[in-house]
């Protein structure tokens, strides 16, 4: 199966944005030992600070057995990008590095989890480990 990682606004900053709460390590060097955990799987990786390219990227990805998907910001206000999620057949999995529910009432509001087939929340990059575990095994 081939996954796709969907990260969204400032995540390309991982390892040095706000490291007590997201931690201190880049998401390049987590993806290379990501692919090494799940061996035989296609893991890529598309990020974007732009709503549209997220959504432009999730139109096209029909060819993937699954999706992982990050929308950083956008998850608490983008309908847009939650009617993309719902458009497309391809099951896709929420993930948030940091507790979302813990981080107030703006944060706690996912637009995308009522789209989306799972959540994986507050486990840091784990989360994402989690997520492709889950595509792998749900049916």
């Amino acid at each position: 199966m081939d996954i796709l990682i969907i990260n969204g606004p400032n995540l390309n900053l991982l390892g040095t944005r706000e490291p007590q709460v997201y931690g201190n390590e880049g998401f390049g060097p987590f993806l290379e030992g990501l692919r090494s955990d799940f061996p035989g799987v296609r893991i890529d990786y598309f990020q974007s600070n732009h709503c549209g390219a997220m959504i432009d990227k999730l139109h096209g990805a029909g060819g993937y057995g699954g999706i992982v998907l990050n929308a950083g910001g956008y998850t608490h206000h983008s309908v847009s990008l939650a009617d993309a999620v719902k458009a497309i057949k391809t099951p896709v999995v929420e993930v948030h590095i940091s507790n979302i529910y813990a981080r107030g009432p703006l944060r706690s509001v996912s637009l995308l989890s009522p789209v989306c087939r799972a959540v994986v929340s507050g486990m840091g990059l784990h989360g994402y480990r989690y997520a492709v575990a889950y595509l792998l095994g749900a049916k």
